[in-house]
């Protein structure tokens, strides 16, 4: 016997057990004995009958017997066709448990019509059951026959596998225990949808069960009433949901990996318009992907015009040679954010080698594409100033020679008295050489270390509050002698001689004997110089112009840098460490200030000292 039919027998109607029920009535043996349904269709047949007519069931009753009156309830006579014997049969309606009517007739009269409604029922019951079982045992899936409480009537082969329970484990159970806890509530208001409302059509539901090892199974019911029986299938979706919950897993891990890596896919139909984007892709692009339509269009109208055209002269190539690709390009987002990206990709050959399509991924290398710029420029900056402080270091070295030079020469003049004695006049002049030397190599070394402790961050500024405009006219005094040995007019303009600033004296007086150098060595002869003293609200201004030789336009931007001067072909004829301008916009900003030059060749050179009334300390 096989495990199906066991199951039928096992949860059906035993046949038997009717005949025990009904014994005192019926005779199953001895009393022929049929159903009708209002149609006049043999429902069901015992074997007495069928003794005598063979197996009606199913037939029309008209084309079994010959009827020669209308058939009512009480004693009716038939005549067998195939036969011409003749059968007394007493006709009863009678319902079923179910609700539905039936004409029972039999040769002997039933008294009790309680007993004959069980009878019935149950004789229609097993003969349903007997019947779907053959159908429901070809499914693969879980199928059973419920009344309307969730007990079982049948299950087939399937359900026992799926759900891991035995026929006597069922005897106990009823359909509604097998749902998860949580889902019960949804899984009968299912069931109450179909039976109150006698839908023709099923329903279907997807619930969580319970099998017999506690193992969640999730699985698609698909249920409907028939004669107030309700047949379910169920479709076992937990490999699928296993592996739908894996596949999210994997496009989540995915997803956060592209996150991690800016990195976003694509796909390019060729000759299409649409552009499949990933996610992270209108992320890069920095657009709303409920908005954004992706199209070759709108996103060349975001990329750089100049890669624009690349891209497409890319992928056309990639057409035609078959072979992989990657390019960089700039993207402008509508925040007016600018992007790099890399793009790489391959193409999809059909199999008439044909490219069908492009795809890839795109990447934002923004980050990395700003290091390696500021590593460039790190690196030509570190070059600009290794190659500056060589050239200085050279110039220096003729710098310092020649005071030096001059020392030693005139010292050794006046050691070896090769003029005569000591006493002679010209040996004053050379000990005034001696001196001019002395300084000048003084100021070289001064400029030296200054901007030594300006780069090392080591300067520090002894704020004391003093009178500017004596400060401004005391250097100006002091350059007094060498403007007019090249005869150059120095004129000072000071509106309140009173001001006072809170600031380093000496810082402020080295800036401004710095200018002042400058520009009494870069002017012409019989030229003149401006020395003005602006005051405002919170800041005074120095203002130095001279109508010198200039500096070039290409010179300016790099003039106050470090040892950028040095290297100036236009300098190198004037004496000086060149560091003059570095040192002053320094202090300049130490202060809390800055420097502005303005400055046209052969037409002079205006420099601006901003600098606050109150020096922070």
């Amino acid at each position: 016997m096989s495990k199906l039919s066991a199951t039928t027998q096992t949860l059906a109607p035993d046949t038997n057990a009717i005949k025990v029920k009904t014994s005192s009535l019926i005779d199953e043996d001895r009393i022929p004995r049929m159903i009708i349904d209002e149609q006049h269709k043999i429902i069901f047949c015992n074997q007495s009958l069928k003794d005598l007519c063979g197996n009606i069931e199913g037939d029309q009753i008209d084309n079994v017997f010959s009827i020669k009156n209308k058939i009512s309830v009480g004693q009716n006579n038939f005549t067998i066709l195939n036969s011409n014997q003749s059968l007394s049969f007493q006709i009863d309606w009678v319902p079923s448990q179910n609700g539905e009517r039936f004409m029972i007739a039999s040769t002997e009269a039933i008294l009790e019509q309680k007993k004959l409604s069980q009878y019935v029922t149950e004789k229609i019951n097993l003969k349903r059951n007997q019947n779907s079982t053959p159908f429901i045992d070809l499914s693969f899936d879980a199928c059973s026959i419920t009344d309307t409480k969730g007990n079982f009537i049948t299950v087939n082969e399937n359900f026992t596998e799926i759900f891991g329970y035995n026929i006597s484990d069922l005897k106990n159970k009823n359909l509604l225990s097998l749902i998860h806890f949580d889902d019960q509530n949804k899984f009968e208001t299912n069931i109450s949808l179909l039976n109150k409302n006698k839908l023709e059509n099923h329903l279907t539901i997807e619930t969580r069960c319970i099998g017999k090892e506690g193992n969640i199974l999730w699985i698609e019911w698909k249920q409907k009433f028939v004669n107030g029986q309700l047949y379910s299938t169920g479709r076992d979706l937990t490999p699928l949901k296993s592996y739908q919950e894996s596949t999210q897993r994997q496009q989540k891990k995915l997803a956060e990996a592209e996150a991690i890596g800016h990195i976003g896919q694509w796909e390019w139909e060729v000759g299409g318009e649409k552009i499949k984007f990933s996610d992270q892709l209108y992320s890069i692009f920095g657009v709303d992907k409920e908005k954004f339509n992706p199209t070759l269009d709108s996103i060349t109208n975001m990329i750089d015009r100049r890669d624009s055209g690349r891209m497409i002269q890319v992928f056309q190539r990639a057409i035609i040679e078959q072979n992989d690709y990657d390019m960089d390009f700039r993207l402008t987002r509508p925040d007016g954010d600018l992007r790099y990206i890399r793009c790489e990709g391959r193409c999809e050959i059909d199999k008439d080698d044909d490219v069908i399509a492009l795809y890839g991924i795109m990447q934002d290398i923004t980050i990395a594409t700003h290091r390696e710029l500021d590593l460039v420029k790190a690196k030509e900056s570190v070059e600009h100033a290794y190659a500056a402080k060589t050239q200085f270091l050279a110039n220096m070295s003729h710098e310092l020679r020649t005071p030096l030079n001059a020392i030693i020469g005139f010292s050794e003049m006046i050691e070896r008295q090769l003029l005569g004695p000591i006493g002679t006049e010209k040996y004053l002049e050379y000990i005034g050489g001696i001196r001019e030397s002395g300084e000048h190599l003084l100021d070289l070394i001064s400029d030296i270390l200054d901007m030594s402790k300006i780069e090392a961050g080591k300067y520090e500024l002894n704020i004391e509050r003093f009178n500017i405009a004596k400060i401004i006219r005391m250097a100006a005094h002091m350059m007094e002698g060498r403007a007019l040995d090249a005869e150059i007019k120095i004129n000072v303009d000071i509106n309140n001689e009173n001001l006072q600033i809170s600031a380093d004296r000496r810082a402020i007086t080295q800036m401004i004997l710095n200018l002042l150098s400058n520009a009494v060595k870069f002017s012409h002869k019989k030229g003149k110089i401006d020395l003005q003293l602006i005051e405002k609200e919170d800041h005074i201004t120095i203002i130095i112009s001279d109508e010198g030789i200039g500096i070039p336009a290409n010179k300016l931007a790099n003039i106050t840098l470090p040892f950028e001067q040095a290297e100036s072909d236009y300098t190198r004829e004037y004496e000086g460490s060149g560091l003059g301008l570095a040192i002053t916009k320094e202090l300049a900003e130490i202060h809390g200030g800055t420097l502005h030059i303005e400055s046209a060749v052969n037409v002079g050179t205006t420099v601006k000292i901003r600098l606050p009334l109150q020096t922070k300390k």
